[in-house]
């Protein structure tokens, strides 16, 4: 596969991207749409990297750099399976989403595409993947956040002695019996009910469920590999549990309801006490809730432990993750960029 190294090729290959894209593209629509296919095997360049070249056009005049190498465009018009292109509406740009060029569109896929193994290219079926699950960490994400402000808003009202509204009473109730924290003691609320980096959540997706290829999730949308001992919980048994085991691989209705249960578990587990410690300090001080950092406290999660820990760091880190902590969900089907 040909590459080439913008950052060794300095204004020369500014200028060369900048001519490209202005002279061979067609300039992209406003907004980042959810077309019916992502990678099509027409003679035309599809809109998904007509925008993927107009970002490395933008970055060039800029200055900055190019998160990954710029691929072939003949390689990429090629992106396909063995039983066709993919489908599925992930027509958007991961590159212009990790350097704040687009939004992530509201997706909410069932489960992942069925023919993603089939995919060639190992960064293309990568690509792939993390269009599918970004999508639907940041929803669960935008749900925490709004409940997070809800939190802050109600201690303010408290430390003023305003008195709260029934409504709110019978949430902050929820709330608390969900987590199992004292009533009225928002703080330690604040402290579970927290979000889940997108690099972290995209890392863990990929080595428990095989880069979306095990069986569980194929079968179940069992995204995380949790485990349930709960017979009102759908399960997938284990093909090499062993005798005397009960427990099972929790099944999902959708990959959201995987992600969002997943989310809940690092949220509310006792077993993950530290991370939740770990994520509260840095917020505390101020600090970015690092997906990186964070891994370093889920030790817990897998019984490979320090080993388990170590693979998510490389993930995070091969693959340039932590730039998609920024990313964001498009409002209205539109994306503003922030200055």
């Amino acid at each position: 596969m040909k590459t080439f190294h913008w950052s060794s090729l300095g204004a020369a290959a500014s200028m060369v991207a900048i001519l490209f894209a202005t002279a061979w593209l067609m300039p992209a629509p406003s907004g980042t749409s959810v077309a019916q296919a992502s990678f099509s095997l027409a003679d035309e360049i599809s809109q998904d990297q007509r925008r993927a070249a107009e970002a490395q056009a933008r970055a060039a005049l800029l200055g900055g750099q190019i998160g990954e190498d710029l691929t072939d465009i003949d390689e990429l018009a090629a992106m396909e399976t063995a039983s066709g292109p993919i489908d599925g509406g992930l027509d958007y740009d991961l590159t212009a989403v990790s350097q704040g060029y687009a939004g992530v569109p509201r997706l909410s896929l069932i489960s992942l595409p069925e023919n993603l193994d089939q995919i060639r290219e190992t960064e293309q079926r990568k690509a792939v993947f993390f269009k599918s699950v970004l999508p639907l960490v940041l929803q669960v994400n935008e749900q925490i956040v709004a409940d997070r402000a809800r939190l802050w808003e109600l201690h303010a009202q408290k430390q003023s002695g305003s008195k709260l509204k029934a409504l709110d009473r019978l949430w902050l109730a929820a709330m608390a019996e969900r987590y199992g924290t004292r009533r009225g003691d928002i703080a330690a609320l604040l402290s579970h009910h927290d979000v889940v980096p997108p690099s972290l959540a995209l890392a863990q997706a990929a080595t428990e469920s095989a880069w979306g290829t095990s069986r569980f999730v194929r079968e179940g949308n069992a995204m995380f590999g949790e485990w349930t001992f709960e017979d009102d919980h759908k399960g997938i048994v284990p093909n090499e549990r062993l005798a005397g085991k009960s427990h099972r691989v929790r099944a999902f209705d959708s990959l959201y309801d995987s992600v969002q249960s997943y989310v809940t578990n690092l949220n509310k587990h006792r077993a993950y006490k530290e991370f939740r410690a770990l994520r509260a300090e840095m917020r505390a001080k101020g600090q970015t809730v690092s997906g990186m950092r964070l891994a370093s406290a889920l030790h817990r999660y897998s019984e490979r432990g320090a080993a388990y820990v170590s693979e998510l760091h490389s993930i995070i880190a091969g693959n340039d993750l932590s730039l998609l902590d920024g990313a964001r969900l498009n409002e209205n089907g539109a994306f503003e960029p922030v200055i």
